[in-house]
């Protein structure tokens, strides 16, 4: 079964029925969900929707891009919540995988880039405190998140959502321990920057992910992204590989699942 690594389930078209949408993923051959949040006001429907359902994981963390939401306690605040779910062994919700959403977003007008990367340096020491893997958003900062994660390691590890750049740049963060996520940016056959530098990289340090209900896959522009949709994702990437499609099927949801410790 395939793993979508990053899909916003909280949001509609998912939070209206959810059931409805878990079914029409598990037809098409994805089993497991992950859920990354944006902040404070989705915390608790992360956390209930993966208490709900099987198959369904989440994140907590602070979305650069919801940056002017975060309130000043924010980060106290994630803190209690990461003590509550990761805090000890006794306590572990097994649900919480992640992080994240957290990240540097410099595309945004008027972005505080300061306030930014302070809110990333203290989430990344979140996750090597509670040992949890972190997932990365960033737009416009790349060198800016590179720095960053050069000051505090993530020492389990994470994933770069939604990769779009350069071959450098995959390979500057695979050497920090960062997987690569890669979107339905590769299934635009024009997107020819993407797909070479995703068909180079090493089949190990590639997940798959939708971030539905944004990124649609070709065909379906202008319509929410869904999270069954990840197989398309995938039959571009074996479009664009030398591996078969089982193989990458295989090593894709076991690179997730070992980073995000899921038990297939």
């Amino acid at each position: 079964m395939l793993i979508d690594s990053h899909c916003h389930f909280d949001f509609e078209p998912f939070a209206s029925d959810p059931a409805y949408y878990l079914t029409l993923a598990r037809r098409a051959g994805v089993g497991t969900i992950v859920i990354p949040s944006v902040g404070e006001r989705n915390w608790q429907a992360v956390k209930s929707l993966s208490q709900q359902f099987d198959g369904l994981y989440y994140a907590l963390g602070l979305h650069p891009f919801f940056s002017q939401e975060h309130s000043q306690h924010a980060m106290s605040l994630l803190s209690e919540q990461l003590a509550e779910v990761a805090g000890t062994e006794e306590k572990k919700d097994r649900k919480c995988v992640a992080v994240g959403e957290c990240g540097l977003d410099f595309a945004i007008a008027g972005a505080n880039r300061e306030r930014q990367i302070e809110l990333l340096s203290a989430q990344l020491t979140l996750a090597n405190q509670y040992r949890l893997p972190v997932i990365l958003h960033c737009r416009k900062a790349f060198p800016e998140l590179v720095s960053v994660l050069k000051r505090t390691p993530p020492s389990a590890g994470g994933v770069y959502h939604g990769f779009s750049g350069s071959l450098p740049q995959a390979e500057q963060l695979i050497d920090l321990g960062i997987k690569i996520g890669v979107g339905g940016t590769i299934t635009y056959r024009r997107a020819n920057k993407t797909r070479n530098t995703i068909a180079a990289l090493p089949l190990a340090a590639l997940m798959l992910e939708t971030d539905a209900p944004d990124m649609p896959v070709a065909g379906y522009q202008g319509e929410p992204n869904r999270p069954d949709r990840l197989f398309n994702i995938m039959q571009s990437l074996v479009e664009i590989r030398e591996e078969s499609e089982a193989e990458i099927a295989s090593a894709t949801s076991l690179t997730a699942a070992e980073l995000f410790r899921i038990l297939m």
